[in-house]
C-alpha cells in the first residue's frame, strides 16, 4: 500500500493521508498539489508533505482525485518555513498553506446539479420549488449550487436538493476549476498567399476600400520598422481605425490571428547605467554591514531619517546579484512599495518583481512562478509580509526595511506572524544574510543589537549633510486660552503653512484618525450614536454623510435629531483627516489638497495615484494618516504639521510611548530632504511630556532606556515574551465563567505571571463579547515547553461541553 501525507487550507492542525496507486507513488514529489476528496463530498487542493507506505491507524485512507502539477510548486525549504510558523505561532499547518499560497493555485470544488435524463417525473408530486429547479435542468444539462440559490431566492437551499436527490432526480457531481489563467495577446500576422510579390499585387487588387489598403500599407511599415510580431492593438492604434476593421480583414483571410501568452506586470522603463555614488558615511556604513556580515547572521542598520539608506541596500543588492542569488526586499506598507519600484528598476531594469495583495491572483501566481523558476524577471522580489511565503530557490540577502513597523504583524485571520522575526528563520534555513533597517527601531531589535546578538551600524546625518529638521512645539492650552486658535490650526501653524505656500513648497498636516470626527453627541442630553455590533461610537463621514463603525462596517445616514430624546442640537467632538481637509479649503482656499487615509486609497492604484500627483506638485497640501509616516521621500516638503500628538501617547497599551516616538519622529522625517532644513510643528496639550521632548531632540537613545527601565519593572519584552489569549462569545456570562476557568487552570499550572481575564477596550465586536488572558514568559524558561504546557489546558478547555462554543484566539508576540 502507498501512501501520501497532505496539508489541506483548512484551520486544522494536523496533516491527512490519502491513497496512491504504485505508477502515483514514484511520479509524485513533495510539494506537488494535488486534488483529495474530503468530508462528505468536498473537493480540496492539498499539498504533498510527505510519500510514505505507513497506513493510517485511526480511519481509512481515502484515494486522491487527481495529481494536478507536473513539478512541485512548493521547495521543501519553504514547506519547512512554514511548519515553524505554524508551531512558533501556534495556528494550524492549514492556516499558514491557505494564507501563502495564491487563491488562485488552490482550486475549489463547485458543485454542479444536473438531472437523471432516464428517469419519468410526475410534476404533481413535487413542491413548487423543486419543480422550479426540475424545470431549469429541463432547459440546462446542469447547474450550480449557486444558480439554484438564486433562482430559488434562497440561502438554505439544501434540504430542496437532498429530497430531489431521495427521489432520484437529479444527481451531484464535483467539479473542480483552475483559476488562473494566463494573458494571452492578440496578434495578426498577412495570410501566407500573400507574402510573395505576386500575391501582393493581388493583394492591392482585392482591396476595394480606402481604409483596408491603409491598414495593409500601415502593417508592412510597422514590421519593416519593428522587426516584432505586431498586436492588433498596436495596428489599429497607428492606422487611426477601430478593431472592427482589422476583424473584418481577419475574417475576409487577408490577415491571420494568433495568440501570445504574456505576463501581466512588465517593465516598459529605461535601465540607467548611471553608477550609483555613495556618499562618505554612507560608505562607511556599507563597509561596516559587510563586515558584520561576516560574524553575524543580522544586522541593524540605524540610520536618523533621510540618510540614504535604500542607496546602501540598493549596493548591497549589486553585489547579491553578482554571486546568482536572490534577494527579498520587505516592506511594511504597500503605498512604499509603488515607489521603491521605481527606484529600483531604474538600477536593476526588469529583474524587480513585486508581490502583495493589492495584485490580483492571475499577478501574483504569474510571480510565484517566476520566484519558484528563479527567472530573470524575480531576481529581486519586493513585497509586504505576504511575500515571505514565496518558493525561493536560492535566498542570499533579505532586507527588512522600517523593521519597527507594526504592520508586519500580521492581527487577522491565522497565522498570526511577525514578518521580521519569520525572515530571520527564513533567512537561517537559506543560509542567508538578514539587514533590518530603520531610523527608530524597536526595543527588542536595538537590544538584541546592544547585547552582540545582532550586528548594529549607525548612519547619524543625513545625506549631503542636509540639518535634521527643526521641532517646534506648540501648547494648545496656552493656544486655546488666548483664543489664537482658528478651527484646529494654531496661529503658528497657519502662519508656517502661509509661508511654505508662498516659497512655493509642499506640507504635509498627520491626524491619525480617518473620517470627520469620532463623535456625535447631544447636547440636551449627553447621548452619542453607538454601533448595534460593537462597543464603540460611530464615526462620521461627511462626504458620505452617514456614521460609521470602522469596526464591522455598520453605518446609518447621519440623524437629524438625537435618537434619544428627539433634540436637533447635535455636535460632532474631535476630528479625523476629513475635518482637517475641509477647515484648509476655507483657510486656504488657493492651495490644493488632498487626502490620503483607508478611504482615498482604496483601489489597485490608489496609492500610486495620490503618491504621483503629490510628487509632481500637483498637491500644495497632503493630509494624511500613519501612511504618511512610512519612509516615503518627497523633496519638496519643507513642512510637516503634527494636528494632535497626545492621542497616539494616552493609548492603553505599553508600546504607547515607543509607538508616539517612532511615529512622530518618522513623520518629522518626511521635512527638508532637500538642501534646505525642513520644520515640524508639533500641537500638543502636554509639551513638557518626556516622549514630545525626546522627539525635539531626535533623543532616540534616551526614549530607548527610559522605555527599557520601564519594561524590566513591568514583565514586559526584552525581558518577557507575551502570549495573548483572546476569547470570543455572544453570551456575556458564559464567556465570563469560561474565560475565569481557564484563567485559573493556567494560573495555577504555569509559574509565570498571568493576567487576566480583562475586557479590552473595546469589549464587543459583531455582537461578540471578547476577554483577553496575558501570559508573561520570562526569557530564562523554555518557550516551546511553556507553548506545549498552554496548548494541552486549551485542548482540555475545548473538551469541557459548555465551554466548547467560546472560541479561543492564539496570538504569540501580539505587540
Amino acid at each position: 500500500m502507498f501512501f501520501i501525507e497532505v496539508i489541506l487550507p483548512l484551520s486544522l492542525a494536523k496533516t491527512f493521508t490519502y491513497r496512491v496507486s504504485e505508477a502515483e507513488f514514484h511520479y509524485i514529489k513533495k510539494g506537488m498539489r494535488v486534488a483529495v476528496p474530503f468530508g462528505k463530498n468536498k473537493i480540496y487542493t492539498a499539498l504533498v508533505l510527505d510519500i510514505h507506505e505507513n497506513a493510517p491507524t485511526l480511519y481509512e485512507a481515502k484515494e486522491i482525485h487527481q495529481i494536478l502539477d507536473e513539478n512541485p510548486i512548493a521547495t521543501e525549504i519553504q514547506i519547512k518555513h512554514w511548519l515553524w510558523v505554524a508551531n512558533y505561532y501556534m495556528c494550524g499547518i492549514g492556516d499558514v498553506y491557505r494564507g501563502a499560497f495564491p487563491t488562485g493555485l488552490l482550486l475549489e470544488s463547485e458543485t454542479i446539479v444536473s438531472h437523471k435524463p432516464e428517469v419519468l417525473v410526475n410534476d404533481s408530486e413535487l413542491s413548487d420549488d423543486e419543480f422550479l429547479i426540475y424545470e431549469a435542468l429541463q432547459h440546462q444539462s446542469s447547474l450550480k449550487v449557486q444558480e439554484i440559490a438564486s433562482i430559488l431566492n434562497r440561502k438554505n437551499i439544501l434540504p430542496i436538493l437532498q429530497k430531489l436527490i431521495a427521489k432520484d432526480i437529479i444527481v451531484l457531481e464535483e467539479e473542480i476549476k483552475e483559476i488562473y489563467k494566463p494573458k494571452l495577446v492578440r496578434y495578426v500576422k498577412l495570410h501566407s498567399q500573400y507574402e510573395t510579390d505576386q500575391g501582393l499585387q493581388e493583394l492591392l487588387e482585392v482591396l476595394k476600400k480606402d481604409k483596408q489598403k491603409e491598414i495593409v500599407l500601415n502593417y508592412f511599415q510597422l514590421s519593416a520598422s519593428e522587426k516584432k510580431p505586431i498586436t492588433d492593438k498596436k495596428l489599429a492604434e497607428v492606422s487611426g481605425c477601430t478593431s472592427a476593421v482589422i476583424k473584418t480583414l481577419v475574417k475576409n483571410e487577408i490577415f491571420e490571428e494568433y495568440y501570445l501568452q504574456q505576463d501581466r506586470i512588465t517593465f516598459n522603463g529605461e535601465k540607467t547605467e548611471k553608477e550609483l555614488r555613495l556618499s562618505e558615511a554612507q560608505e562607511n556604513a556599507f563597509v561596516a554591514i559587510k563586515e558584520s556580515f561576516l560574524e553575524k547572521e543580522v544586522s541593524l542598520l540605524h540610520g536618523v531619517t533621510s540618510s540614504g539608506k535604500t542607496e546602501i541596500y540598493i549596493k548591497l543588492i549589486e553585489e547579491y546579484l553578482q554571486t546568482g542569488r536572490q534577494v527579498l526586499y520587505l516592506l511594511p506598507e504597500i503605498a512604499l512599495t509603488t515607489q521603491l519600484v521605481s527606484r529600483l528598476r531604474l538600477h536593476f531594469g526588469d529583474k524587480v518583481a513585486v508581490f502583495h495583495s493589492k495584485y490580483s491572483n492571475n499577478e501574483r501566481v504569474e510571480v510565484w512562478r517566476q520566484t519558484l523558476e528563479n527567472s530573470e524577471k524575480a531576481q529581486i522580489v519586493i513585497g509586504a509580509r505576504s511575500a515571505l511565503f514565496l518558493p525561493f530557490n536560492d535566498l542570499g540577502l533579505l532586507i527588512v526595511d522600517e523593521e519597527h513597523e507594526q504592520t508586519f504583524k500580521q492581527t487577522d485571520p491565522a497565522p498570526r506572524y511577525h514578518a521580521r522575526d519569520a525572515a530571520i528563520v527564513l533567512a537561517n534555513f537559506h543560509n542567508a544574510k538578514v539587514l533590518l533597517g530603520s531610523a527608530t527601531p524597536s526595543i527588542e531589535t536595538y537590544f538584541n543589537a546592544q547585547n552582540e546578538k545582532y550586528g548594529l551600524i549607525t548612519l547619524s546625518e543625513r545625506y549631503k549633510n542636509v540639518r535634521m529638521p527643526e521641532v517646534l512645539l506648540v501648547d494648545l492650552k496656552d493656544k486655546h486660552f488666548r483664543k489664537r486658535m482658528t478651527g484646529h490650526f494654531s496661529d503658528l501653524l497657519i502662519e508656517e503653512i502661509a509661508e511654505a505656500l508662498s516659497l512655493g513648497e509642499q506640507v504635509i498636516l498627520f491626524q491619525n484618525r480617518r473620517g470627520y470626527s469620532p463623535i456625535i453627541e447631544c447636547l440636551t442630553c449627553g447621548h452619542v450614536p453607538h454601533c448595534q455590533q460593537c462597543d464603540v461610537s460611530l464615526t462620521y463621514h461627511k462626504h458620505k454623510n452617514q456614521l460609521r463603525c470602522h469596526y464591522c462596517g455598520y453605518s446609518i445616514a447621519k440623524p437629524t435629531n438625537c435618537h434619544s430624546c428627539s433634540s436637533i442640537d447635535l455636535t460632532t467632538k474631535g476630528f479625523g483627516t476629513e475635518q482637517i481637509e475641509q477647515e484648509l479649503l476655507s483657510l486656504f482656499p488657493k492651495a490644493k489638497t488632498a487626502r490620503m487615509d483607508q478611504d482615498t486609497t482604496r483601489g489597485k492604484y490608489g496609492f500610486e495615484k495620490i503618491i504621483d500627483t503629490f510628487k509632481n506638485r500637483e498637491i500644495d497640501i497632503l493630509v494624511g494618516t500613519q501612511m504618511l509616516a512610512k519612509g516615503l521621500d518627497f523633496d519638496n516638503v519643507s513642512l510637516v504639521g503634527i494636528m494632535n500628538a497626545d492621542n497616539m501617547l494616552h493609548h492603553p497599551d505599553f508600546r504607547a510611548f515607543e509607538r508616539s516616538f517612532q511615529m512622530m519622529t518618522q513623520v518629522a522625517g518626511r521635512a527638508g530632504r532637500s538642501e534646505k532644513q525642513g520644520k515640524v510643528v508639533i500641537q500638543t496639550y502636554n509639551p513638557d511630556h518626556n516622549t514630545i521632548q525626546q522627539v525635539t531632540n531626535h533623543n532616540y537613545i534616551g526614549m530607548y532606556k527610559e522605555q527599557l527601565y520601564d519594561r524590566q519593572i513591568y514583565k514586559y519584552p526584552p525581558y518577557f515574551r507575551i502570549i495573548k489569549l483572546t476569547l470570543k462569545h455572544k453570551e456575556f456570562e458564559k464567556l465570563k465563567e469560561g474565560s475565569m476557568w481557564l484563567y485559573q487552570v493556567l494560573s495555577q499550572n504555569l509559574g509565570m505571571p498571568v493576567l487576566g481575564p480583562e475586557e479590552p477596550a473595546i469589549s464587543r465586536i459583531r455582537n461578540e463579547y471578547i476577554r483577553t488572558i496575558l501570559v508573561k514568559i520570562p526569557n530564562n524558561l523554555h518557550l516551546g515547553n511553556t507553548k506545549k504546557t498552554i496548548q494541552k489546558m486549551l485542548n482540555s478547555f475545548e473538551a469541557v461541553a459548555q465551554y466548547r462554543a467560546i472560541k479561543v484566539v492564539i496570538n504569540v508576540d501580539f505587540y
